[in-house]
């Protein structure tokens, strides 16, 4: 067993065009102040990475680590959810993507998906130069729209899907394999990786490769009721990374898990800040623990009501007060005896051989 680092948080949810939100050395001083050890940096936001220059240049990667390192920091992991994103979108969904994407490839979905796919790339090569080597990001979706379908799916809808979808993904895994960097998809709703079967039918459509593993975020579980400790028990082996994210889910007589189309406020599942929603964190610290889960635990900050500020500094203290620092030896250590076998024949009522 091992001890995860942490804590790390993402910064995502924070970047803003506002000081100190507005460029990574501001952001570094910030969450170094917060108690944070790590940061997980998102590769769309230009006030904070320029991935080509991250794929090209040591030295960039070199200033960028040793920024950080000033602060008492690391990168956890590099993070490309809006890129990964648009590898698979559908038609339905064209429009809303294209906010993902910059002006030049919007309304062109092949060319759209082309600069995402680039934009991978970068990520694996940028990735191997900053030492990291796991990377996070969403898998794009050809099915969410027939998720719960009334008429039903025509059959052979979702193979098709699911063969298309690792088709698009092979070529990037491999190219992540060929830096040493393994991608971790986070299993969210939206995404076609969405819960465990979802997750088997993509893995084994892309021959298990050892490059496709996860990253885990038990606030989406609990919104879709699925056992988020049992997940651990059958996935632990392909989970990577760690969002250590809270949420609730009380429905009522107007309202599930779909929500009514009401806004995060009136929903029955809710993301809140770490320690006000349901999630059994104990438990999965220590799943991870016996485990010997070795990467991060990364707060990503959510929540319809809390300040965001009281959130990040909370979270912090929260995630350091749940890492279980794994002990070297057994407790029962000071009663064990050593190993003797004509004794434990003796204790056995069996003649010594």
């Amino acid at each position: 067993m091992r001890t995860l680092k942490g804590p790390g948080v993402y910064l995502a949810q924070f970047a803003a065009d506002e000081a100190p939100y507005n460029s990574l050395e501001s952001l570094a001083k910030w969450a170094a102040d917060k108690g944070f050890k790590g940061v997980q940096i998102p590769t769309w936001d230009t006030r904070l990475i320029d991935m080509k220059q991250a794929a090209e240049s040591e030295s960039y990667c070199d200033e960028m680590k040793g920024l950080l390192a000033d602060h008492g920091l690391e990168i956890t992991e590099l993070a490309s959810h809006i890129t990964g994103q648009l590898i698979a979108v559908h038609p339905a969904h064209d429009q809303i993507m294209d906010s993902f994407a910059p002006e030049f490839v919007r309304g062109n979905p092949v060319a759209r998906r082309a600069w995402a796919e680039e934009q991978l790339r970068y990520a694996a090569r940028a990735s191997q130069r900053l030492g990291i080597d796991r990377h996070v990001t969403f898998s794009g979706s050809l099915l969410w729209p027939y998720l719960y379908p009334y008429p039903q799916w025509p059959e052979g809808l979702v193979d098709e899907a699911f063969g298309e979808l690792a088709e698009r993904w092979m070529p990037i895994l491999d190219d992540f394999d060929a830096h040493g960097v393994d991608v971790c998809y986070e299993i969210h709703p939206c995404e076609d990786l969405h819960d465990g079967h979802s997750w088997e039918m993509f893995l084994d459509r892309v021959k298990a490769h050892p490059r496709a593993n996860m990253l885990y975020d038990p606030s989406h579980f609990v919104l879709q009721q699925l056992d988020y400790l049992a997940f651990i028990d059958h996935y632990h082996d392909r989970i990577k990374c760690f969002h250590v994210k809270d949420a609730e889910f009380r429905p009522d007589g107007k309202s599930g898990i779909y929500g009514g189309y009401q806004p995060w406020s009136k929903r029955a599942g809710r993301f809140r800040s770490l320690g006000d929603g349901q999630v059994d964190f104990g438990a999965i610290f220590s799943k991870f623990a016996t485990y010997d889960y070795d990467g991060w635990a990364v707060l990503e900050w959510e929540c319809f009501l809390k300040n965001p500020e009281d959130g990040a500094a909370e979270g912090a203290r929260f995630i350091d007060d749940h890492i279980i620092r794994v002990s070297g030896r057994a407790f029962d250590d000071f009663v064990k005896s050593g190993a003797n076998r004509s004794a434990n024949r003796a204790i056995l009522g069996l003649e010594d051989k």
